[in-house]
């Protein structure tokens, strides 16, 4: 038996808080924490588009992603400092900006862009998943800014969107874990989902093959952690 950290069950998330509107600026934003990852994440609106989208009435959303220097127990160096980003912060800011534009029709955005800005100022595993979580609840309040200012007709948003990690650690599987056991786990993965679709797996046997009736046992607690972020996004916002 594993024993987890807070006395987890082992489809149990970790203390889940979006604290929205935590910044006094920018058109939206939301502090997130799972358990000691915590994020501040940030929407902003610009009235332009990137250079291939020019003329096409169609909007945008991008996402930056970056760790301070003290999230980790290491201090690491600001990319800024050694003027580049790395692959794994590229890779990330990626999937951040995809898998907030597979939940928002960009044509009602108009030719305008959505900025979101995921500072990690506490690592402790899921930072990504947090990210993404946070980020929709930014993005959001950012569309509730352009409905309120009647900049677009409709509410863009088709879904929510959430991301949650899971693994299997001694050959048990896990929901939403922390870095000791992401450091330690056989299988490693990621699910980002919509309310009602899946929209990216991202799974690997970090130390050892894994069979489809394991991979069957994480989406299954997958699912039950996004019906609970969800959740939690909706009292959130309000809805």
């Amino acid at each position: 038996m594993i024993k987890r950290l807070l006395g987890r069950g082992y489809d149990e998330l970790r203390p889940v808080a979006l604290v929205p509107r935590y910044y006094q600026h920018g058109d939206g934003s939301c502090f997130v924490k799972f358990g000691e990852t915590h994020v501040i994440c940030a929407a902003t609106i610009e009235e332009r588009v990137p250079i291939f989208l020019r003329n096409t009435k169609t909007g945008w959303v991008s996402a930056e992603y970056g760790m301070l220097p003290c999230s980790c127990q290491e201090r690491t160096d600001r990319e800024a400092a050694k003027g580049k980003q790395f692959g794994r912060t590229l890779e990330i800011q990626r999937l951040i900006g995809r898998s907030l534009r597979s939940v928002i029709d960009l044509s009602i955005l108009g030719e305008r862009q959505i900025k979101i800005d995921c500072d990690v100022i506490q690592a402790d595993g899921g930072t990504r998943t947090a990210s993404i979580t946070g980020a929709f609840v930014a993005m959001y309040l950012a569309c509730q800014k352009l409905l309120k200012n009647k900049s677009i007709i409709s509410n863009p948003i088709k879904e929510h969107v959430v991301a949650i990690s899971c693994g299997i650690v001694n050959g048990e599987p896990l929901l939403d874990l922390d870095y000791g056991e992401d450091s330690t786990a056989e299988v490693d993965s990621n699910f980002i989902m919509s309310t009602n679709n899946i929209i990216e797996i991202q799974a690997c046997g970090e130390k050892r093959p894994f069979i489809e009736s394991e991979f069957f046992d994480l989406l299954k607690y997958a699912k039950k952690g996004k019906e609970e972020l969800i959740t939690k996004q909706k009292q959130a916002l309000g809805l």
